[in-house]
């Protein structure tokens, strides 16, 4: 069963790696490393068709795990394992690199932590964090051979969290938290799902540079997570709705802390705002 959970393995990374455009070759190889049978526990599973809903697999037949497609954790509640060549293609742009410390937010039974784990090896960290108690508990069991993860069984919307390299969050929320923002290194990555409760939206990467108030960012793809459980603005979320519909996403080039907004606005949060301004100084600049 090992030969031929690594077989399928082996073509499973190819395809989500080149399915993503993933450009850095340590994500196939990430994905052909990690075992995906410990994360989804034992089948049949239910697998999420988008916009129509669930469909079981008619046995425990590993082949059904090792396709791009959203594996149920809990029908129930509508939390997946997520799109593999989707996590491919943001793993990529997070760029997480080997002794790095990363941070996830909605670490689930652990899977893309596990991948996370891979990419930054043994001399890295991954600190995940997860809410639900029950999947953390199930992930615990799954990473605890990994030395380098520390799961923590909260929220990852706190005023404690380490100083890390990158972080990357897998529940939707309508504005970045300044923890996450205040946690990043100089250089560091953020992705998460900007978008409102129970709707579409984006990807958004954040990259903090040496110094200044207007940050590299832009969309990377339409999103749809489950939302993060803490603060969620309404009144953004309505209006994030008008922006995505209007278009103009795809030109967002800054996350701005500065006043006061100009006409390159295209989105305005609370002490914040997205222009498709382009930053004074890339991200790698001093």
């Amino acid at each position: 069963m090992h030969d031929r959970s690594a077989n399928l393995r082996t073509f499973f990374a190819s395809f989500v790696a080149r399915s993503a455009r993933a450009h850095d070759p340590r994500i196939e190889r990430a994905f052909a490393a990690v075992m995906r049978e410990p994360f989804v526990g034992s089948g049949p599973w239910s697998i999420n068709i988008p916009g129509v809903g669930y469909l079981q697999t008619p046995n425990g037949d590993i082949a059904f795990i090792y396709q791009d497609t959203l594996v149920a954790l809990d029908p129930a509640r509508g939390i997946n394992i997520g799109q593999p060549s989707a996590h491919a293609g943001w793993l990529d742009a997070l760029a997480p690199a080997e002794g790095e410390s990363v941070l996830q937010v909605g670490a689930g039974t652990g899977y893309y932590t596990a991948l996370l784990a891979n990419l930054v090896g043994s001399a890295g960290k991954v600190h995940a964090y997860e809410i639900e108690q029950d999947l953390a508990a199930r992930a615990h069991v799954n990473l605890k051979h990994l030395s380098q993860v520390e799961l923590h069984p909260r929220t990852g919307i706190a005023d404690d969290l380490p100083k890390v390299d990158a972080i990357y969050v897998n529940a939707a929320i309508t504005q970045p938290s300044w923890t996450w923002l205040d946690a990043l290194r100089p250089h560091g990555r953020l992705i998460f799902p900007m978008h409102a409760v129970g709707c579409i939206g984006g990807m958004l990467l954040i990259e903090r540079p040496a110094h200044g108030a207007m940050w590299p960012a832009r969309f990377l793809s339409r999103a749809a997570f489950i939302s993060c459980v803490g603060p969620q603005d309404p009144d953004a979320g309505r209006r994030l709705n008008a922006a995505f519909a209007s278009g103009g996403a795809d030109a967002v080039r800054s996350f701005r802390t500065d006043d006061p907004m100009d006409a390159t606005c295209w989105f305005r949060g609370d002490g914040w705002w997205l222009s498709t301004g382009e930053p004074e100084h890339a991200s790698g600049e001093a």
